[in-house]
């Protein structure tokens, strides 16, 4: 994984993706030419040193990105012309220090271009994609720099560097190689001009996808065309609707909140395929949103890349640097997967198929069906309604059962701050405790609005690290994109929604619980088929009693969930696993095949995909979870060749729930080993070592056959 020279995002996605008291960045002598009333040029004047969200202003940004950049440049200079001889301090660590207005400026902007964007500042970001590539390629190009690198590489066996030390020394030696460091002059010029333009495809990759999914809404004022749907549904579109200036309608968007619940419970059925394939076609109408010729020129740069820098595809430049070494090894877990997931789904769509024809003579199963049928099916099988579940399931109560679970595990209590800046109304922040010592800054932040991209994800202001002899305390947020309150209920969330949670908080604690001593190691900065780990195995605590007992009770009663609903729940959790387990492994298929390639794709995005998808033998009923045009995982984000992750890692969290579950799942010796081999570890050491050293052995994919239902 590459060393962050410059600060990068965590997407959850992403990613995405740590005490003692935290004390402000330190920032360089300011320069003549510097305005200081700009906040990047000053120490934050706020508690615990977070972002001054309330004094940083639009014009505050390029002049900030282009004061660092220049900073940054002198100071890889005054490594080069250094007279000393190399050393791990003055060349490696020196580095590694360097750039820090770079990255208080960068982590700021990027992560409020993806959380509370508007056009100016997405113009911004255009600009600043090809200029951060050429600052960025500047630094790993620069063959002198690099040749101190290198001394010191060549020498690391007699210098007796720490574990964490030599690691540092190992990923800033391969950040240059990887990053092009021994091309010719010719190849290096060529490698620039691909940096550019994928940094910049990238950009608009992204841009295009969040236009797309605001400009659609799906009006309703007929009442009758609400069945199926529930009250708190039914209420939230009206909600919408108010909010565009459309009362006494029914609004519904292309966020999942919205669009999901849409598809499992509107009983009309031409509105499902309307909706759906407004959702489906994202960015793939010919219009100037569109993502197609983006897409494929994005993966055909990628794979160039690659194969200048010797590697034979996109894929096996990214996976060198992954738990799973290489290509082969991703499909060997995904094809062990991918036939019994499609068996299952295959008979799943048999029995939707009856339940359909009841209501439409001679109709096929679509797309735009399957939600609804399985939803229709499950209650008819387990006499369970989702639907049921989501008064228990109240945000702030949700949240109390996340800190419940994380105080006990590892001794976190959070205090809500109101005296922080934040950078938007809905956000709230709270400080991070452990036996009464700061640990961090958590903000959250929920739900959609039109500024905001889709999904969910962790990310961090600022990272822990220890510099100068002081332990730098880290600022982490999770930006989610939950049901929103209506003018009569509070935020009730799916138990999707209660998991995601979960999920988002697992990576904020892996950032918050970091122990290290080099920001670039801190963390979540570890490859991407581990970084999942965290995440998805405190998803496995939502559905333990005990922790039910907490967060589960009805938003109006206060009556803790009934056991006999979590009976159906559980009966009933592993129907759909085939639908489930299906679309997400052909999108993960989808992704292998456009950064495997080994000549350019000279199709469109669309006759590849579909040829991708018919070769592996997708039904018709199922499309890939993200279809090439708002798959932003993989052509926004930083997922490429990497989708696979998540099941990569779930590998991992299965055979490791399985493992505190024979503890027991609150075992305070299983849960501190968790913290010290895997949390507070970051990237400091190889990712099978640590999962090794936390559960004794290699995982076993039993647990994960068992959990969705595919032995």
């Amino acid at each position: 994984m590459k060393t962050r020279i410059l600060q990068t995002i965590v997407i959850c996605m992403s990613l995405i993706a740590a005490s003692c008291n935290s004390k402000p960045e330190e920032t360089t002598e300011p320069t003549e030419t510097r305005d200081m009333t700009n906040p990047f040029f000053s120490p934050y004047e706020t508690p615990f040193g977070v972002p001054a969200f309330d004094k940083i202003k639009l014009e505050h940004y390029l002049p900030a990105f282009e004061e660092g950049m220049k900073e940054q440049i002198a100071e890889t200079q005054a490594i080069i012309n250094n007279p000393e001889a190399p050393s791990f301090e003055n060349t490696i660590e020196a580095l590694e220090n360097s750039g820090s207005l770079l990255n208080k400026v960068s982590a700021v902007f990027f992560n409020l271009n993806s959380a509370n964007t508007n056009d100016e500042m997405q113009e911004i970001a255009q600009e600043l994609a090809p200029k951060m590539s050429e600052h960025s390629d500047n630094i790993y190009l620069n063959s002198d720099l690099f040749a101190k690198v290198k001394t010191i590489w060549e020498a690391k066996e007699s210098l007796n560097l720490g574990g964490e030390q030599n690691m540092l020394l190992e990923n800033t030696y391969k950040s240059f190689v990887r990053g092009g460091a021994n091309l010719s002059e010719e190849q290096q010029k060529k490698l620039r001009s691909l940096n550019k333009e994928i940094s910049s495809l990238t950009v608009s990759f992204g841009q295009n996808m969040l236009a797309e999914t605001n400009s659609f809404k799906l009006v309703i004022d007929n009442k009758d065309d609400l069945a199926g749907l529930t009250e708190a549904q039914i209420a939230s579109a009206a909600s919408e609707a108010e909010s565009a200036g459309m009362s006494g309608k029914w609004v519904f968007g292309l966020q999942n909140p919205s669009v999901m619940p849409f598809l499992q419970y509107a009983a009309k059925r031409e509105l499902r395929q309307k909706i759906w394939e407004a959702y489906s076609k994202r960015c793939n109408n010919g219009n100037e949103f569109d993502n197609k010729e983006i897409l494929v020129k994005t993966a055909n740069l990628r794979n160039e890349k690659a194969r200048l820098l010797g590697y034979t595809s996109h894929a096996h430049y990214v996976l060198e640097e992954s738990m799973a070494k290489n290509p082969d090894k991703v499909y060997e877990l995904l094809n062990k997967l991918w036939t019994p997931a499609l068996n299952m789904a295959k008979n799943e769509a048999k029995e939707l198929l009856k339940l359909l024809e009841k209501d439409h003579k001679g109709a096929t199963l679509e797309p735009w069906d399957w939600r609804y049928y399985e939803e229709k099916l499950r209650t008819a099988k387990y006499n369970f309604d989702a639907n049921e579940l989501s008064p228990y399931f109240e945000l702030n109560n949700v949240r109390e059962g996340i800190f419940y679970t994380v105080n006990k595990l590892y001794g976190l209590t959070f205090k809500k701050l109101d005296n922080v800046p934040v950078y938007h109304e809905e956000v709230t922040a709270y400080e991070v405790l452990r036996e009464d010592k700061h640990v961090g800054v958590l903000y959250l932040d929920f739900h959609p609005r039109e500024s905001k991209s889709g999904g969910a994800w962790m990310t961090s202001f600022r990272d822990q690290e220890r510099k100068n002899g002081e332990f730098i305390t880290p600022v982490i947020s999770i930006v989610c994109n939950f049901t929103k309150p209506s003018s009569n209920t509070p935020a009730l969330l799916t138990f999707d929604e209660v998991t995601t949670y979960f999920h988002e908080f697992g990576h904020a604690i892996h950032g918050l619980l970091s122990n290290v001593i080099y920001r670039s190691l801190s963390g979540t900065s570890v490859p991407r088929d581990f970084v999942e780990l965290p995440s998805q195995i405190l998803e496995c605590w939502a559905e333990e009693p005990e922790v039910l007992a907490v967060y589960a009770k009805h938003y109006q009663t206060g009556e803790i969930i009934p056991q006999a609903l979590l009976d159906k729940m559980n009966k009933s959790s592993k129907y759909g696993q085939g639908f489930a387990s299906t679309e997400y492994l052909a999108a993960s298929l989808l992704d292998m095949k456009y950064h495997t390639q080994t000549q350019d794709i000279s199709v469109d995005a669309n006759t590849f995909e579909a040829q991708t998808l018919s070769d592996i033998g997708l039904i018709s009923s199922i499309i890939s979870r993200y279809r090439s045009t708002y798959f932003s995982h993989i052509f926004a984000g930083g997922y490429s060749a990497g989708y696979y992750s998540y099941i990569w890692s779930e590998l991992l969290d299965a055979d490791a729930f399985a493992y505190f579950k024979t503890k027991g799942v609150f075992d305070p010796a299983t849960a501190k080993s968790f913290h010290d081999n895997i949390l507070a570890r970051g990237g400091t050491v190889d990712p099978a070592e640590l999962y090794r050293n936390f559960r004794g052995q290699d995982p076993s994919v039993d647990a994960l056959l068992d959990r969705r239902g595919l032995k």
